[in-house]
């Protein structure tokens, strides 16, 4: 689901930030950035994002990395530019490119093609991923010639919209929402196979990922200011952020103490819920997650 890193003292921070992740850098070493920006000991990342790739990546510092296993909204959104009449090893602009010689499509071609492309659809991941095969990464076969034969795999396309297309310079600009797992490149690739010319991604920008968008992200630049202005920690929001899509129940004091050390509780004596549910104190305080079975709210994750 993402990574997470263990070094350092004790966490003085517990929260969930989002990054506008720049360019030329990775999702873990964002990580690496802002476990000394905050002082924390723990920091996990919620859907990793390519080095070359810009856009939201949800932090979960402290205490909110045991969120990780459990954040329901695993969609995503991107904004993804590509250009038509070339072919890439990597699928993008960052490998090996090849003219093809086709001619980029019509406007009115572009837009009889997407629909394909929408709703319950299949891709073959690319080599330059992260996805195992025999226990070791593709991108790793990758960079040593070695390419394996790829199974299919399903992914949903919610949403396949055209932004921006210059005919001229053959450069198209989709808005995409997709289901965890879906690779935009291979979307890009496969979109300018089947218009016949070819197509490499160029550039691409997430702007929606876990529950959170752009406009609840800071920058690197910005998150550095803060840092020395001692406010980073104030940009933190909520672990039960993440969990907004989800039922909610407030308990008793004395249910809040027994849920609180580790006890479950009679569903008979709590409002109707299902499925995954935040907990409250009386006061408000978020206890954590628990989850309806055998007539009881077991839990399913403390975070106190």
């Amino acid at each position: 689901m993402g990574d997470l890193t263990e070094r350092g003292g004790a966490a003085p921070a517990d929260g969930i930030l989002c990054l506008d992740k720049p360019q030329e850098m990775t999702s873990f070493s964002c990580c690496a950035v802002f476990r000394r920006l905050l002082g924390v000991r723990k920091i996990g990342h919620a859907g990793t994002l390519d080095p070359m790739a810009t856009g939201v990546l949800p932090l979960l510092v402290g205490r909110a990395t045991r969120a990780l296993e459990l954040l329901p909204d695993h969609s995503k959104r991107y904004t993804a530019t590509l250009r038509f009449g070339f072919i890439s090893d990597t699928q993008d602009v960052w490998g090996a490119v090849t003219p093809t010689g086709g001619a980029a499509p019509s406007r009115r071609a572009v837009e009889e093609a997407l629909p394909a492309f929408r709703g319950a659809i299949r891709q073959i991941p690319p080599m330059m991923s992260a996805l195992k095969m025999d226990g070791v990464r593709l991108y790793d076969l990758a960079r040593q010639g070695i390419e394996v034969e790829r199974e299919a795999r399903p992914v949903t396309v919610h949403t396949l919209e055209l932004v921006a297309y210059d005919e001229e310079a053959g450069e198209l600009t989709l808005d995409c929402a997709c289901s965890r797992g879906t690779y935009i490149r291979t979307l890009c690739t496969d979109l300018g196979e089947r218009l016949g010319c070819g197509a490499v991604m160029t550039a691409l920008r997430r702007t929606r990922a876990a529950g959170y968008s752009l406009d609840q992200c800071v920058t690197l630049d910005q998150a550095r200011s803060l840092a020395e202005a001692g406010t980073l920690p104030a940009r933190l929001m909520p672990v039960d952020s993440a969990f907004s899509a989800c039922g909610k129940v407030t308990v008793s004091p004395a249910q809040a103490a027994r849920f609180r050390n580790g006890g479950a509780l009679a569903l008979d004596r709590l409002p109707a819920v299902t499925g995954l549910t935040r907990v409250y104190a009386p006061g408000g305080a978020f206890l954590g997650l628990g989850r309806p079975a055998g007539g009881e709210m077991k839990i399913a994750r403390l975070f106190v």
